[in-house]
């Protein structure tokens, strides 16, 4: 694990990939609704120009437009705010992305509670809940640079339709480069435990780890499971961790509705019914703020994880 000092916003990550994978492989095409500079696609626009899109400020018409690439045998990668493509661009990606089952990858970055300043309309916390109902659609959201990297290299590997989820905050790279596998569907064991199972997601996978941490140091003993792919979801990994411990505990910087949280749920309901505490964003819209402060609020950084955990061991 790397020091905290050393901290990436997983958008940067997806861009400069997205450059390493523009040298390797002349069909891979970017897009942006005039985003560039936020999304991180400028980087490949500034050595690909010819093969850089930039669709205005038009989300579902880039969505078309990528569909009719993947068509002709492209690869494109349609990239912007996660409110955008998610919300804004639902219907082209079900219809003109989904049905067909055609090879497009959405960039989604800015996703969560820490987009921070730019308030509630930015702040897309059901982005994961609606990819997941879009038959065929895998769901991926990495957890730091070095699995941000490896999952976008996956995603361009894969045949099929891929929503992939950055985050603007930077964030610690605990993952080492040199040694990191992914695999799209299958979850990452990060630690041992025997008293409860701390299955986490994106960027809450280093704060739950902290908050394991915290909880060995009470003798209590937490398993933590990095789900980076929702959707083909490692069922049989989270069933066999929840038989062995007892008790789950999910953590999501995404609503508790549709998310990671239900995700899990419906798997153990079929496989392995166990008692689940969903940690996430309640029922509610978010606000402008500093990220880290945000994340605190809504209950979402290791100390509110710790204490949540207790709580629910208690029960």
């Amino acid at each position: 694990m790397t020091t905290e000092e050393n901290r990436i916003a997983t958008r940067d990550s997806y861009g400069a990939t997205l450059v390493e994978l523009g040298k390797q492989y002349e069909e891979l095409v970017v897009m942006d609704a005039d985003l560039a500079g936020a999304t991180k696609t400028g980087i490949f626009r500034d050595v690909f120009p010819d093969r850089h899109i930039d669709c205005g400020i038009a989300e579902c018409n880039m969505m078309g437009i990528a569909a009719g690439l993947a068509a002709s045998g492209k690869i494109p990668f349609a990239s912007t705010f996660a409110m955008f493509a998610a919300g804004r661009a639902f219907e082209q990606i079900r219809n003109s992305v989904g049905y067909p089952h055609l090879n497009v990858k959405i960039g989604a970055t800015h996703a969560g509670i820490s987009v921070g300043e730019d308030g509630a309309t930015h702040q897309c916390n059901e982005d994961i809940a609606l990819m997941r109902t879009i038959p065929g659609m895998t769901v991926i959201n990495p957890s730091d640079d070095t699995e941000a990297r490896a999952a976008v290299k996956a995603a361009f590997l894969y045949n099929g339709p891929v929503y992939l989820r950055f985050g603007r905050l930077p964030v610690p790279v605990f993952n080492d480069p040199d040694t990191y596998e992914f695999k799209i569907g299958k979850g990452v064991v990060l630690r041992e435990g025997k008293d409860v199972t701390l299955i986490a997601t994106g960027l809450e996978v280093y704060e739950t780890l902290l908050a394991a941490e915290k909880l060995k140091e009470n003798g209590i003993s937490a398993k933590v499971i990095n789900i980076h792919t929702i959707k083909p979801l490692d069922k049989i990994l989270i069933a066999e961790a929840a038989g062995e411990t007892g008790k789950v505990v999910t953590v999501e910087e995404h609503s508790v509705i549709g998310g990671l949280g239900d995700a899990v749920c419906s798997a153990l309901s079929e496989l392995c019914p166990t008692p689940v505490l969903k940690i996430g964003v309640e029922d509610t819209f978010g606000e402008s703020g500093p990220a880290l402060e945000l994340l605190k609020k809504y209950g979402l950084d290791s100390d509110s994880i710790y204490n949540k955990v207790k709580v629910f061991l208690e029960l």
